[in-house]
């Protein structure tokens, strides 16, 4: 069917072919009223003389067809046999045809319906005008609005062309309730008007009355039945492909996209689940460089909150990580070959610190400050601090390729936004910070590398204190009196 359909969109006969088609629907209900009706039994003598001039206008309104239809075929739908997309105004056209023939299809059969029913009035014994005229028109009717469900079908394929061109529209002709109007009169509300208007003739006999309400209903039923479901087909399809598609989405799998293949009110939902796809990935896009500038859990708690400057006053834990000798390594080193070596410990630090559930709040340069406590509380923030500083500490002398220092402190601290309404970034400010950098800067200088304060060795648990000794009571930088600290304690068989 879809090949089919297909075909006769391409084709250069297919639009004549399937207006022809339609009209022969009409013909075919025409056909079927006067014979049923007792008309061809009723003809008189003069039946050869009638029949040629009874057949002028629709040998040349058929003819009229095929040549309007060769010549939209020609005008509106070249872009088809030039391998391009349609310009806005041939999408545009392509998207009204169906109605744009519809009524098209209306005009050439009225004045051939009142000309056939004055001959055979005129020029056969029949003459009941009223039963002929209401019979003739109906089948006008049924012709035009097989004409329309045909071509509503046939430019489906190229729907997604068109929107490509357009954007989401929703033609007024071409809406699901047009739709499933005009297949319930070609189906039902036409065939049983004809069962009207022929069991009306009391002209005609009572058994060929019969007959023909028999014929019509049966006529009926069938076209009615395979009208529906091709009708609901034409609906459920689509929704079923969008529920899928809306199912994929809610799993996280957004690289989903809807054909979009009509110009109805689904075809505007098909867009929208296709949108729907799109804005969930540039937000996913979003979100997740947000998160690696600023590191998933601030992301998170930035995305969940307000724009609001907040913050409170809360104990962390403090890591510092400082490159050692950056200046003199920049100068001796290309500026990439630095970069790349810098990336790697930073690398580390990021896995260390998150890996013990820490954040690592900034980059300065060469350096990098970690927090265990803020903004996510934890219930032990001294103890992951440590692991991760001796994690880091291990993984860069394995390396081999920078020498750093890394302190720890603890304290309270302000852990919340600070900036402007147009400009927020998330900080922690207080002594422990401060210390931290203050003992990153001694740690360069001693043997592991590593010192924290007594505050951070005392909240952390047993197990990880017995892996530090005492080092010094240092006096730092800007802190009042000494500051007693601590360093690991290397591993048997290491002297360092």
């Amino acid at each position: 069917m879809n090949r089919l359909v297909r075909w006769a969109l391409q084709s250069y006969w297919g639009l004549a072919l399937v207006v022809t088609s339609a009209n022969l629907v009409g013909a075919t209900a025409i056909f079927l009223v006067s014979w049923a009706g007792g008309v061809f039994s009723r003809v008189g003598t003069d039946w050869s003389d009638a029949a040629p001039l009874i057949l002028i206008y629709p040998v040349v309104g058929f003819l009229a067809g095929i040549g309007i239809s060769l010549y939209d075929r020609r005008r509106y739908m070249r872009w088809l046999d030039d391998n391009r997309k349609p310009t806005p105004e041939e999408a545009r056209v392509l998207i009204r045809l169906p109605a744009a023939i519809t009524a098209r299809v209306i005009v050439l059969w009225a004045p051939g319906v009142v000309l056939t029913v004055w001959l055979v009035d005129r020029f056969t014994d029949y003459h009941n005008v009223p039963v002929l005229l209401a019979g003739f028109a109906l089948g006008g009717l049924e012709a035009a609005g097989a004409t329309y469900l045909i071509l509503d079908r046939l430019i489906r394929p190229a729907v997604p062309i068109v929107a490509a061109v357009l954007g989401p529209t929703v033609h007024p002709s071409s809406t699901v309730l047009v739709r499933v109007l005009v297949t319930w009169a070609v189906s039902s509300a036409l065939p049983g008007l004809i069962i009207i208007v022929v069991l009306s003739d009391s002209t005609t006999s009572a058994s060929d009355r019969v007959r023909a309400a028999w014929l019509f209903s049966i006529v009926a039923l069938g076209v009615g039945a395979f009208a529906t479901a091709l009708l609901a087909r034409s609906v459920a399809t689509p929704m079923r492909t969008m529920y899928r598609a809306l199912d994929r989405i809610t799993r996280g799998e957004l690289d989903v996209r809807v054909p979009v293949g009509s110009a109805s009110e689904i075809g505007r939902l098909e867009h929208s689940v296709n949108e729907l796809a799109a804005t969930l990935r540039d937000q996913m896009h979003t979100e997740d460089v947000f998160g690696r500038h600023v590191g998933s859990t601030v992301a998170e708690r930035a995305l969940a909150g307000s724009t609001d400057l907040t913050g409170d006053v809360r104990i962390v834990s403090a890591l510092f990580v400082d490159v050692t000798g950056s200046v003199q390594l920049s100068a001796e080193m290309a500026p990439e070959d630095f970069v790349h070596k810098l990336n790697r410990l930073l690398a580390t630090v990021v896995a260390a610190t998150e890996d013990n559930g820490g954040l690592v709040n900034k980059f300065a340069g060469d350096a990098a400050l970690c927090i265990f406590g803020a903004p996510s509380a934890l219930q032990d923030n001294a103890t992951p601090a440590l692991r991760a500083a001796r994690r880091i500490r291990d993984e860069v002398v394995a390396t081999g390729e920078l020498d750093v220092g890394i302190g720890v402190a603890r304290g309270q601290v302000f852990a919340g936004d600070v900036g402007a309404d147009t400009r927020l970034e998330f900080t922690v400010i207080g002594d422990a910070v401060n210390a931290a950098a203050r003992l990153t800067a001694v740690a360069k200088e001693a043997s592991r590398r590593v010192l924290v304060s007594d505050s951070v060795w005392q909240a952390a648990t047993p197990a990880e204190r017995s892996k530090w000794k005492r080092y010094k009571d240092l006096r730092l930088r800007g802190i009042p009196g000494r500051t007693r600290t601590w360093t690991d304690i290397p591993p048997s068989g290491h002297g360092r």
